[in-house]
């Protein structure tokens, strides 16, 4: 019998949790320090034992995965290191930033248990336990970041337990992790953050900015709704990482400064059209660091009791529907009524169902 522990059974926590629980030969345990959250986990099945006992979890298992959030896990890593864990347990994590988590664990002494750094490339507008889904990470990228001197029989027991996750395992220096994550997640937020906080300032002198900032501007600073206090804690985490990449965002920026200065229509083209194809040749359906959103864009008539047949009729073909925005502002939105889903395999059948129907409809 293999037993899983998990500490932070949240959204990514109770997702791995629901990948192995059920498994023949896996047990998996939940903890947390709170006796109501261990109710609830196992009100809802997520786990088979729950335990606000973070040394009973621990000592029991021979896998354990350190779901708390960025700012929490070398607290949880030293708290490790003074059990007894069973020789040959795995230790790995789920947090977003490697470097620092790593240089943690090869300055604690965790017996005849080895560390291996992870980070599950995938997540979701909610959270909490109550979002946690055994599909969260099928097809997304699940990143390992062994120490040199790890085993390789140690990374292969890790790596045969994640296929459950049905996730595609990736193996890169904990350093180069954080290097890409900052650029391709890190930083993204950063920018759309000061955006937002940009037109905030526009629209104190102008109210007319919020009102028309509905539709495309929404859409594209979505990622700046994220949780203040987790950003703060992976921004700290890796700001050496962030810092040179902001001095490349604003070389970037400078370009365009310099575009404008001299009214070089070729050069701003030609900035659309490298972007554009470099953009083309990123995989439409595989899940990243920023979560997908599974959107359509519905042009419909401004009828009475249009919007309620429409999702009747995705009801009716049992399509889940998570939420439905009317658009006022739809520059660079090609529809009025947009439709939010919880899957690709939901929004692909809605294509489908409203097309049929005679809808016009763009993704």
């Amino acid at each position: 019998m293999t037993t899983v522990a998990i500490f932070g059974v949240g959204l990514i926590g109770g997702s791995i949790a629901l990948c192995f629980k059920g498994k023949p030969g896996i047990t998996v345990i939940g903890h947390s320090n709170r006796p109501s959250q261990v109710e609830k986990y196992l009100q809802r099945g997520v786990v088979d034992i729950a335990t606000t006992s973070m040394q009973e979890a621990a000592e029991q298992a021979d896998f354990i995965f350190v779901c708390v959030p960025v700012g929490n896990i070398e607290e949880y890593m030293e708290k490790l290191s003074a059990f007894k864990l069973k020789p040959g347990c795995i230790i790995t994590d789920a947090g977003s930033t490697k470097a620092s988590v790593a240089a943690c664990a090869k300055s604690l002494d965790f017996g005849q248990a080895f560390f291996i750094g992870g980070h599950p490339m995938a997540g979701s507008e909610r959270t909490g336990v109550e979002a946690a889904s055994s599909h969260l990470y099928e097809n997304a990228y699940y990143v390992l970041t062994p120490d040199e001197e790890t085993p390789e029989e140690v990374v292969d027991r890790l790596v045969e337990l994640l296929t459950h996750t049905k996730a595609n395992v990736v193996r890169v220096n904990a350093k180069e992790h954080d290097e890409i994550a900052g650029a391709i997640s890190h930083l993204p937020h950063i920018i759309a953050v000061s955006l937002v906080n940009q037109i905030r300032g526009y629209n104190e002198q102008n109210e007319l900015y919020e009102s028309l900032a509905a539709g495309g501007f929404r859409d594209i600073t979505r990622i700046a709704s994220g949780d203040p206090i987790l950003w703060r804690d992976i921004l700290i985490n890796n700001r050496q990482v962030i810092l040179k990449l902001l001095q490349d965002w604003s070389n970037e920026t400078n370009k365009f400064v310099q575009m404008l200065e001299h009214a070089d229509g070729d050069a701003i083209a030609g900035a659309f059209e490298t972007a554009g194809h470099f953009r083309s040749k990123m995989p439409e359906r595989r899940k990243g660091m920023i979560h997908s959103a599974f959107d359509c864009y519905v042009d419909i008539p401004d009828h009475p009791g249009i919007i309620g047949k429409i999702t009747s009729e995705l009801g009716n073909s049992l399509i889940n529907l998570s939420n439905i925005h009317i658009i006022e502002s739809r520059e660079d939105v090609p529809g009025i009524l947009r439709l939010s889903f919880r899957s690709q395999e939901y929004l692909d059948q809605a294509v489908i169902l409203l097309t049929a129907k005679g809808y016009d409809v763009h993704l």
